[in-house]
């Protein structure tokens, strides 16, 4: 039997590097940005959630459920997966930004063979030397340790991570994959014929 993923595309920050917009929710190429992100994941997964923290009605027009972070005050991207894991019905849960149009089309596939492969809590993305902390395949059974280190006031996704099991899987044949835009100039640039 196959183990159910849950997919859980991350729209909740702050947008801080574009003015405090709604990233998300931004025009690329003639439609939002996060449409892209759910357009590539939702082939992969069992289940799909959108977690954001403002416009939920707007999120909602994609047909999927729109969950927001439990904690106030744009926490960061664990928030996100902690409010993810909370509401999957899948056994694990796969994250991934809602600034990556190109992410991979196999990110699933590939993360779940390293995950299982080394009996590992998370796996995430890695290019050359660069990991990709938010494109991660966790495990359900770790949502009490991230409960905790968000309780504690924690917010740094390496440190959370480093008292797991995790495994990093290299994705240097995508690296463009997980190309993401953080500015409204990065958006211009890609908007451009051969960008």
């Amino acid at each position: 039997m196959t183990t159910q993923v849950t997919g859980v595309v991350l729209a909740g920050g702050q947008g801080s590097r574009m003015g405090g917009i709604d990233k998300g929710l931004q025009n690329f190429r003639g439609r939002p940005l996060v449409g892209y992100a759910i357009e590539r994941l939702a082939p992969q997964v069992d289940e799909l959630l959108v977690n954001a923290n403002r416009n939920p009605e707007l999120y909602a027009q994609f047909g999927y459920r729109v969950i927001a972070d439990e904690i106030e005050g744009f926490a960061g991207p664990l928030a996100g997966f902690e409010r993810g894991i909370a509401h999957a019905g899948g056994a694990l849960v796969v994250t991934v930004p809602c600034d990556s149009p190109f992410l991979p089309m196999d990110l699933v596939k590939r993360l779940g063979d390293g995950l299982h492969r080394h009996q590992a809590d998370l796996a995430v993305a890695k290019t050359g030397d660069q990991a990709h902390p938010v494109f991660s395949l966790m495990r359900r059974s770790v949502h009490a340790s991230l409960r905790d280190f968000l309780s504690k006031g924690q917010r740094k996704i390496d440190r959370w991570y480093a008292a797991l099991r995790v495994v990093e899987v290299p994705f240097d044949d995508e690296a463009e994959g997980f190309l993401n835009i953080n500015t409204l100039d990065e958006l211009a640039g890609l908007e451009r014929p051969g960008g």
